[in-house]
């Protein structure tokens, strides 16, 4: 019933003027628009609405992700805009943070303002 429909992604802010500078300014999303319960952006073709909540509980895992060409100089990028990049226990991960899940994909995570889990990947490394 769904495989034709356009999917949407959702994660949530207690501070929406860190959260619109966060994926506006820093991650480089169009702001579509903003009311009293979300802020709209553009992923590349994906609505990702930003809701605005009272609280909010991040979950221990990846929320959002992101495939990139060039994972390196993306990660390069974020961090020159002060973006710092997350490391795990029991994964041996790279002075720049990056994983390698399985041959041929790397994954790096970053957080939001509210601490979403976020990441980036690369495949066919």
């Amino acid at each position: 019933m769904l495989a034709q429909s356009n999917i949407m992604a959702f994660v949530a802010t207690t501070q929406p003027d860190s959260a619109r500078h966060f994926y506006a300014d820093i991650l480089g999303l169009r702001l579509i628009e903003e009311h009293d319960h979300a802020i709209v952006f553009d992923a590349n073709g994906i609505e990702l609405r930003i809701q605005k909540a009272a609280q909010v509980t991040p979950a221990p895992y990846t929320s959002l992700g992101w495939e990139v060409d060039a994972l390196k100089e993306t990660i390069g990028s974020l961090a020159k805009k002060g973006v710092r990049f997350e490391y795990f226990e029991g994964l041996q991960q790279d002075e720049t943070g990056i994983w390698c899940a399985a041959p041929g994909v790397h994954i790096a995570w970053f957080k939001d303002p509210d601490g979403n889990l976020l990441s980036l990947v690369e495949t066919n490394v």
